[in-house]
């Protein structure tokens, strides 16, 4: 009788840590994703007041700054990944080919935008800048809720 309640709390200790070891997870994923977004959004500002200024090796730094993060974002977006304070959306996982093409586009606007900058072409680093708000607008239009979640 005593063995089998120590089994049942054994079983049941066990349940618990694997729950909230996932829910630990899970907010680890969210921490290192919100993370990156806010380090692409620094950068996005400065690459517009770098552009102002005609700071050229400010917005080369800043865009590979942004291809670097660009590279990561699939995977800070495993399945499951949606519990806790988020405005991830459903349509990233339902999407993920669509997803994982947007995080590709951010790469490429970002590396064009970088030879933009290094090539010193003012008119190109116009095109390129408004370039790589597009992409960044038309992902989080697709793959991003207004308020968090929780």
């Amino acid at each position: 009788m005593i063995r089998g309640k120590i089994f049942i709390a054994a079983v049941v200790g066990f349940v618990t840590l694997l729950v909230s070891s996932h829910v630990f997870a899970q907010a680890d994923v969210i921490e290192k994703r919100q993370k990156l977004m806010k380090s692409n959004s620094a950068d996005a500002k400065a690459i517009n007041n770098a552009a102002k200024e005609k700071d050229y090796a400010t917005i080369e730094t800043k865009a590979k700054e942004i291809v670097d993060n660009a590279g990561q974002i699939v995977e800070l977006f495993p399945k499951g990944s949606t519990k806790g304070k988020t405005k991830a959306t459903a349509a990233i996982w339902e999407k993920p080919d669509e997803f994982a093409k947007n995080a590709k586009n951010l790469g490429k606007a970002a590396s064009d935008l970088a030879a933009a900058a290094k090539a010193k072409n003012d008119a190109e680093i116009t095109i390129k800048v408004k370039a790589l708000g597009d992409v960044c607008g038309s992902c989080h239009d697709a793959f991003r809720a207004q308020k968090y979640s929780e």
